[in-house]
């Protein structure tokens, strides 16, 4: 039986998979393990990389998704299609310090007790200077304290991206977790409700050798997505809640054209409502294809075809949005109330239908 799997996610990262996989053999010389790549059907060819590299390396395995995206999910797929006793993430950039995986390793055969293992830049011996500009290590430590505020978690570094766990712990809460977003660490600890034996080894967090980093604005958003989907327990998921943070944009945009259209014609206020609702819906189907589901991002051709979908999909909601907002209008004729109720209204029937239709699953 396997000892240790260890999960890397990867997207484009080509020219790191091969290093990686030398840096992995000579830290594991004598362990019994597998590295499992999954890959999100990477443009530059990485899943090819992989192939090539299991060819001579039968501890090498390959995940191919296709059709979606995201950190998280490969994670959990990865961890999931694992029979041995721990898995380890680590990512691919080389950042990570594989060094560290045996005494992981040892901490967790030592301890039958232990669930998880998290290599932390945030303990004694750790850092993370030499990875980090000054922004991004800002923008770290700022999320860390968030994190560990809003969802009560003790760790030192919740949002590290390197960790051992046990698998059969990881089987007890793997039903909970959010797919989408990048932090599946803080999601782990959220979702064990504090009840599982946790320990950190330190590590000092390198610079990146090849390919870019895929922190951005998106990113950001989806780690407040997590906060507020844990906050609910996991009654919310990560997209409804960028959905919803969409939604709201689009109420402002319905609100200016909306108000802007009664400047010019301040008798007809169900004709401003239905302009107000097809700019809206414009607006939120390009920020949703950017944000909410940049895993499934529509683009030339089938873009156009989406907007169409998501006018179609969407009608029953304006229907229902443009009548409750005459309906309140006509009860209390204040028009930013009767829009903001018009466009809560049809905000959820809006989510289920483009979640099926609009960007259906491949």
């Amino acid at each position: 039986m396997l000892d240790l799997t260890v999960v890397v996610p990867t997207f484009n990262e080509r020219e790191n998979v091969g290093p990686l996989l030398g840096l992995l053999t000579d830290a594991l010389q004598g362990r019994a393990w597998e590295v499992i790549f999954v890959d999100d059907d990477s443009p530059d060819h990485t899943a090819d990389a992989v192939l090539a590299l299991a060819e001579t390396h039968p501890n090498v395995r390959l995940l191919h998704r296709t059709g979606r995206r995201g950190l998280a999910g490969a994670c959990i797929e990865g961890i999931l299609s694992s029979s041995a006793r721990f898995c380890a993430v680590i990512d691919a950039d080389l950042q990570h310090d594989e060094t560290r995986l045996p005494v992981m390793l040892d901490l967790a055969l030592a301890d039958p007790a232990l669930d998880l293992v998290i290599g932390s830049r945030n303990v004694e011996g750790g850092d993370a200077a030499g990875g980090f500009s000054a922004r991004r290590k800002w923008g770290s430590d700022t999320a860390t304290a968030l994190t560990k505020a809003a969802l009560k978690i003790t760790a030192s570094d919740p949002m590290s991206g390197f960790f051992l766990v046990r698998r059969s712990s990881f089987a007890t809460v793997a039903d909970q977790l959010q797919v989408a977003g990048f932090k599946l660490l803080a999601d782990l600890l959220s979702a064990s409700r504090g009840r599982w034996k946790v320990a950190e080894v330190p590590y000092r967090f390198r610079q990146r050798q090849f390919g870019t980093s895929k922190m951005d604005r998106a990113v950001a958003l989806e780690f407040l997505g997590l906060l507020v989907a844990r906050k609910t327990g996991g009654l919310v998921s990560i997209k409804f809640v960028l959905f919803g943070m969409v939604g709201l944009l689009g109420v402002f945009v319905q609100l200016a054209v909306v108000g802007l259209a009664l400047r010019l014609m301040p008798q007809s206020f169900a004709l401003a409502q239905v302009c107000g609702v097809v700019v809206a819906i414009a607006s939120n189907f390009t920020l949703n294809n950017a944000l909410t589901y940049r895993d499934r991002a529509l683009r030339g051709l089938d873009w156009i075809k989406g907007l169409a979908s998501f006018y179609v999909v969407c009608s029953f909601g304006a229907l229902m949005n443009v009548g409750l907002a005459r309906l309140v209008y006509d009860v209390a004729p204040y028009w930013a109330l009767a829009s903001v109720a018009g466009a809560v209204a049809g905000a959820v029937w809006n989510f289920m239908a483009s979640s099926l239709v609009t960007w259906k699953s491949r």
